[in-house]
C-alpha cells in the first residue's frame, strides 16, 4: 500500500469522536409567545426508562442513515408534535457530550405559526411542557458546580503491560454541572449546559 492508496481510501473522511459509543441530536427549541421569545422544555415521562421525570429539549438517538438534524426534527414531531414546516433552523449549536462517550448534535430552531394551547405532546414520552423566557436566561446565571469522575479499570485490565501498571496515575475528570431553577423547575445536566452555552453566545452579539 502507498500514499496515493492511502489518500484514496481517505478521500471525503470526516473527523468524529474516536469513542463515539452514542450519538444523539436535540433540537432547541424558541416561540414567541406575547411577543417574547420563549424556550420549549419537556419534562420526560416516569415510564420511559432512560432518565424519566428529567428536563429535557426534544431529541433522541439518531438513527441509521439519518443526519443529526434530520433526527432532531424527526424527534421533537415525536414527542411534542411540532413537524418541519413548523420549524425553522437557525443554525446548529456546538456539540456535547457525555460522561458515556456519547456525542449529542444540537440545533436552534425557531418553532412558527403554532398555538402552543394546540400542541398535543407524546404522553408516552413527555409528562408536561413548560416554556421558559429568553429574558431569564438573560438576566439570571445557573448555579454552576463540579462532579468527579474516577478511572477503575476491570478485573482481568493488563495492568502488567503498562510500566508502574497497579501504580498507574489515572487521573480524573472534573466536569461542570449547570443549574436553572425556573418556577421550581430544575433544568441542569446537559440541558443546562447546551441552554447556558448558548445564551452566553447571545450575550456577545
Amino acid at each position: 500500500m502507498d500514499i496515493n492508496q492511502i489518500s484514496k481510501l481517505l478521500d471525503g473522511n470526516k473527523a468524529k469522536p474516536i469513542d463515539e459509543y452514542f450519538k444523539y441530536a436535540v433540537l432547541v427549541p424558541l416561540i414567541k409567545i406575547e411577543d417574547e421569545l420563549h424556550f420549549i422544555y419537556e419534562v420526560r415521562s416516569m415510564n420511559i426508562k432512560r432518565q424519566p421525570g428529567e428536563i429535557s429539549f426534544p431529541g433522541g438517538r439518531i438513527e441509521e442513515g439519518e443526519t443529526p438534524l434530520e433526527a432532531a426534527i424527526r424527534e421533537t414531531y415525536e414527542e411534542i408534535g411540532v413537524g418541519k414546516d413548523n420549524i425553522d433552523i437557525i443554525t446548529e449549536l456546538d456539540y456535547a457530550t457525555s460522561k458515556n462517550g456519547s456525542f449529542i448534535y444540537s440545533f436552534l430552531g425557531h418553532v412558527s405559526n403554532t398555538d402552543i394551547s394546540k400542541i398535543k405532546y407524546n404522553k408516552d414520552e413527555v409528562s408536561e411542557l413548560f416554556y421558559v423566557p429568553l429574558s431569564f436566561f438573560l438576566e439570571n446565571e445557573p448555579q454552576k458546580s463540579y462532579v468527579s469522575y474516577y478511572a477503575q479499570t476491570d478485573e482481568d485490565f493488563p495492568v502488567h503491560m503498562i510500566n508502574n501498571g497497579e501504580g498507574y496515575d489515572w487521573g480524573s475528570i472534573r466536569n461542570s454541572v449547570y443549574f436553572y431553577n425556573y418556577k421550581n423547575y430544575i433544568i441542569w445536566g446537559l440541558t443546562a449546559k447546551i441552554t447556558y452555552n448558548l445564551i452566553k453566545k447571545i450575550k456577545k452579539i
